[in-house]
């Protein structure tokens, strides 16, 4: 299709290389604006230092606006340049959010037992990424939802223990979709 065969001087076909409209075509979807996800941003480059503080919390779910608030703030200095602190004072930008509801839903069930092995988690927020020099919103979304599965066991004894860790990884995959959706415009 795009490869040819060259003949030799003694008449001999040689190992088929690309053509030229090949090489254009490669040349052309290295240039379409294709990048690698969470390695850009379309933030202004005046950020350089974004605030985090506490996300406020409107549930009865015990410090998830902190383990949420955490969880952000490591994500940024993970998959970003930006230098993160939590008092907006020294700030180009500030990161408001705020926990407006979590649900937990059960998906799978036990056939023995009857509880729940599969847990649907769904959070709700209102995050915004304010430049404090402008005062203008870089992103804001009033109805930011995350929402993954988690297995839980059906062994009452561990049930318990697993809440927590349960809660930090909802944490962490909650905080990458967040930055994601800041930083890409996601």
């Amino acid at each position: 299709m795009f490869l040819r065969q060259e003949k030799t001087p003694a008449g001999r076909g040689r190992a088929a290389r690309p053509s030229s409209g090949l090489l254009l075509v490669a040349a052309w979807l290295a240039g379409c604006g294709y990048h690698v996800a969470g390695h850009t941003s379309t933030l202004p480059s005046t950020i350089k230092t974004i605030a985090v503080p506490a996300f406020e919390n409107k549930t009865n779910q015990y410090r998830i606006e902190q383990r949420l608030t955490e969880a952000t703030i490591h994500e940024f200095l993970v998959r970003t340049r930006y230098h993160i602190v939590s008092d907006p004072g020294g700030a180009d930008a500030v990161v408001h959010g705020k926990v407006v509801s979590i649900e937990t839903t059960p998906l799978l069930f036990d056939t023995v037992t009857g509880r729940a092995t599969t847990m649907v988690v769904s959070v709700k927020c209102e995050v915004s990424l304010e430049e404090l020099a402008t005062k203008r919103q870089l992103y804001h979304n009033n109805n930011f939802i995350f929402r993954d599965q988690y297995e839980i066991s059906t062994d009452v004894k561990s049930f318990f223990n697993e809440q927590d860790p349960a809660l930090g990884r909802l944490a962490r995959d909650f905080a990458s979709h967040l930055v994601a959706a800041i930083t890409e415009g996601f």
